[in-house]
């Protein structure tokens, strides 16, 4: 058994829906459960909190078995932080007072380092002697964010913790997460339909399909594979985690060193060598057989065709690989037309012309 993962095999059986995973999860960093509804992501999500049991599951949590053919820990004595949809705070209590019933309802004593971190990370410190409606949604979903990290968990579950905001507020919920991202040194199972918080936030991706695993792997490979939805969306896109390289104030533009190349963006409020994740759009990348020259595009990148795909009656999908070693990959959505006009084929040489990027922040 591995310390450093989470172990996670259950089966169940209704009438209309059945569940059936068997899955090896990274002991750190976001995972996203990521699916249509009634996929199976909640469900999954339920069994692991112990909120559901199915007899011949078994769950360990880097090391600790919560779960096996002897063991079953009730969800109250499983070490983890659970954030719903819906904020569910007391009306009646302050955003501290809500803090504190958590604490007790639960039966632990409050952790004042977890929570004094959990306060500043999701930049709640203001926030504390505010009623619930007082608070916007983005604001009160910090405070149970917070509630939950104050027990100082082993494992937070998050279901669709943003599902219930309206863009505004998803936005400026969205840094928070990022920040707990780069803080917390435990594991975030992270439920969610939308690909665009699944791009920004996880670091693996579990792909469910009516109750099973699809596929598994890093976002950037699972947003690149021709044969999974997220391809195959109208949202389709490449996902690249770079470095910051070089500001150019004269022009307000950006250098960032991704593996095996360079991109130029517009102008980031970034510090040099600060990792970054961008987004290339499938529909924002045309592709040349030659190098063009004098353009207004400031990306054009040599790559190699690894894969075709027909997507509609019109398009094609090609999937790309940039950069010294080809480990970059890259994704461009181009007409029928266009591929038998130039003649496309795997294994091709080609030029990759990007017309935007976008910095998922």
């Amino acid at each position: 058994m591995s310390i450093d993962q989470i172990q996670a095999r259950f089966h169940l059986d209704y009438p209309e829906f059945s569940l059936d995973v068997d899955l090896a999860l990274p002991g750190r960093g976001v995972t996203a459960l990521f699916g249509h509804s009634g996929s199976g992501k909640t469900s999954l999500l339920r069994l692991v909190a112990g909120l559901m049991r199915v007899p011949d599951g078994s769950l360990s949590v880097n090391g600790e078995v919560w779960q096996d053919g002897r063991t079953f820990l009730p969800t109250h004595k499983r070490p983890l932080g659970y954030v719903f949809q819906e904020a569910s705070l007391f009306p009646h209590l302050s955003a501290r007072g809500n803090l504190a019933y958590g604490m007790k309802r639960v039966g632990h004593a409050m952790d004042r380092q977890a929570l004094d971190q959990a306060v500043k990370l999701l930049g709640i410190a203001h926030l504390l002697d505010r009623r619930p409606h007082q608070l916007s949604g983005g604001e009160r979903q910090r405070v149970a964010i917070a509630r939950a990290l104050a027990l100082h968990p082993r494992l937070l579950l998050m279901d669709e913790p943003l599902a219930a905001l309206d863009l505004k507020r998803k936005q400026e919920i969205l840094p928070y997460l990022e920040r707990l991202h780069d803080a917390l040194d435990i594991p975030v199972l992270y439920v969610s339909h939308a690909p665009d918080e699944v791009a920004r936030l996880a670091d693996t991706v579990v792909l469910l399909e009516q109750g099973r695993v699809r596929a598994q792997g890093s976002v950037t490979e699972l947003f690149s594979r021709l044969d999974l939805s997220l391809a195959q969306d109208q949202e389709a896109s490449a996902i690249i985690e770079g470095v910051v390289l070089s500001h150019d104030d004269d022009y307000a533009l950006t250098r960032i060193e991704i593996p095996g190349g360079t991109l130029t963006v517009q102008r980031l409020q970034r510090g040099l060598h600060e990792l970054v994740r961008v987004r290339i759009h499938a529909r924002d990348v045309s592709l040349a057989l030659e190098e063009p020259g004098v353009s207004s595009i400031l990306n054009i990148l040599p790559a190699r065709i690894l894969e075709l795909r027909e997507i509609e009656q019109a398009q094609v999908l090609v999937k790309l690989c940039t950069g010294a070693g080809e480990k970059t990959p890259l994704l461009a959505r181009i007409t029928r037309h266009s591929r038998d006009r130039l003649r496309l084929h795997e294994g091709q040489s080609v030029y990759a012309q990007v017309k935007a990027v976008a910095l998922m922040d």
